[in-house]
């Protein structure tokens, strides 16, 4: 409910109170006042949404009160009433930053048109503010790609998209799982409402539970005003939870009701808050491991897995990378200017031999790289890639080659055979080793969040004096 708190100032105790009457029932929170100065006082002490404003009061006019209100940093909207409507007293009003002008007497269906249009004005303000914050260099592309995995991939999409179906998309890092959520949404019937996108990963823990579900004023220092949640800004759209596995199990809890009872409370409030939302996951995680771990709530999992979506590493549709790699060409040959001819023969068996632990965005990056130090006129070059050659396959790919029945790199048929799990760490070890330590690097050529990797050092029982700080280069 993007209005919470209205403001009533009007002199006329009948027409208050009725007025007042007309909004509680709706639950509304109601404040009356007959003078400025007690509508002022109601405004030094709390934010309101909205207020109804009589022109003609005791000690003023309300049209002077609505041009002071424009210079408040957090500022109602504003519905000017008066029994003396004119062509010219309305313009004025709206001139001066009113939202609506009502004449009285009015009806309840026109307080219900007002109502609706302040609420979904409100509404539209608060979501173009945050979208206008994000940062998003995926949106607008599509899913690449001619191999049959990718194939049954965008027929899984098409097929789901139009249900509401809460989905929970896997995949290593780097895979495109945001891109994924983003077509699921552009071919779903919410496709006009607002998507909104939490990475869980990035948010600090003490305030991923204020930016899920809002807060109200005075809840915690620093909160000096009221703040709705993403799960409220994407009411009536769709909701992505970018690395779902990083929340803490107080999240998981409190979010394991949103998706049950399509509600919460704000952090600091008592008001039940109604939601209508689809909620799109993502992971890089082996969610049933965390499950077995006891790190992530079975409950929720099920509740998040109703629809699993799996988005296939590069290294397994590699009939991919050619075509892959001409896209980003062009596309980063525009975006920098740059006239690149082609992409050399020798660049192409380059690309192929690469094991991308990476994924597309490694693939993506490596491109961009290439376009930049390429000559215009000039093919690409193996040179021009930067690909390291020689670089150890992530965990998931000796998982694979052992399961297909091949010997893992670094085994042989005489070596041990290594669980996934040692695999992993020791691949994540040897990143460590290779970025002499630095967390920021390792993560980087891992493909995955520093806090991911913060994590997985926890679960080895890896000191953090034994690795150098993290920086952000």
């Amino acid at each position: 409910m993007p209005i919470e708190k209205i403001i009533i100032l009007e002199d006329d105790l009948i027409v208050r109170k009725n007025l007042e009457q007309q909004l509680r029932n709706r639950r509304y929170d109601v404040a009356s006042a007959g003078t400025i100065a007690d509508a002022q006082e109601f405004l030094a002490k709390d934010n309101f949404d909205l207020m109804f404003v009589d022109v003609r009061l005791p000690d003023g006019e309300g049209t002077e009160l609505l041009r002071q209100l424009q210079a408040r940093p957090v500022k109602p909207l504003v519905v000017v009433m008066t029994g003396f409507g004119s062509v010219e007293s309305a313009v004025s009003c709206m001139r001066d930053g009113a939202f609506d002008y009502l004449i009285k007497p009015f009806s309840n269906e026109q307080i219900d048109v007002t109502l609706r249009k302040a609420e979904e004005f409100t509404r539209l303000v608060k979501v173009n503010r945050f979208l206008s914050h994000e940062e998003s260099d995926e949106s607008g592309y599509e899913l690449l790609g001619r191999s049959q995995p990718m194939e049954h991939l965008r027929q899984l999409v098409r097929k789901v998209a139009r249900t509401q179906a809460t989905v929970l998309i896997q995949g290593e890092s780097g895979t495109g799982k945001e891109l994924v959520a983003r077509a699921l949404y552009r071919e779903s019937p919410r496709a006009s409402a607002p998507f909104i996108r939490v990475n869980c990963a990035a948010i600090p823990e003490n305030l991923i539970e204020s930016e899920f579900f809002g807060h109200e004023k005075g809840a915690f220092t620093g909160a000096l005003n009221k703040r709705e949640g993403r799960f409220e800004l994407a009411h009536g759209g769709t909701i992505l939870l970018d690395e779902i596995s990083e929340i803490s199990p107080q999240v998981q809890a409190k979010l394991l009701r949103v998706l049950q009872e399509r509600e919460l409370e704000r952090v600091g409030g008592s008001r039940t808050i109604k939601v209508d939302v689809r909620v799109i996951a993502t992971t890089n995680r082996h969610l049933e491991q965390s499950v077995e771990r006891k790190e992530f709530r079975q409950d929720l999992y099920f509740r998040l897995n109703v629809v699993p979506i799996f988005v296939a590493p590069l290294r397994e549709r590699k009939e991919d990378i050619p075509f892959l790699a001409e896209q980003f060409m062009h596309r980063y040959a525009r975006k920098h200017g740059v006239k690149v001819s082609a992409i050399s023969v020798a660049g192409l068996a380059a690309l192929q031999r690469h094991d991308w632990p990476g994924n597309v965005r490694e693939l993506q990056n490596a491109m961009e790289r290439a376009v930049i130090l390429c000559a215009d006129g000039e093919d690409l070059q193996v040179a021009h890639l930067g690909l390291v050659a020689g670089r150890t396959p992530p965990a998931e790919v000796a998982g694979a080659t052992a399961q297909a029945g091949t010997a893992p790199a670094g085994t042989g048929p005489s070596a041990e055979l290594l669980s996934l799990g040692e695999l992993e760490k020791r691949h994540i070890l040897h990143a460590l080793e290779h970025s002499a330590g630095n967390r920021t690097h390792a993560a980087k050529l891992l493909g995955i969040s520093v806090r991911t990797l913060r994590n997985k050092l926890n679960e080895y029982g890896v000191a953090a004096s034994a690795t150098t700080v993290e920086n952000n280069s």
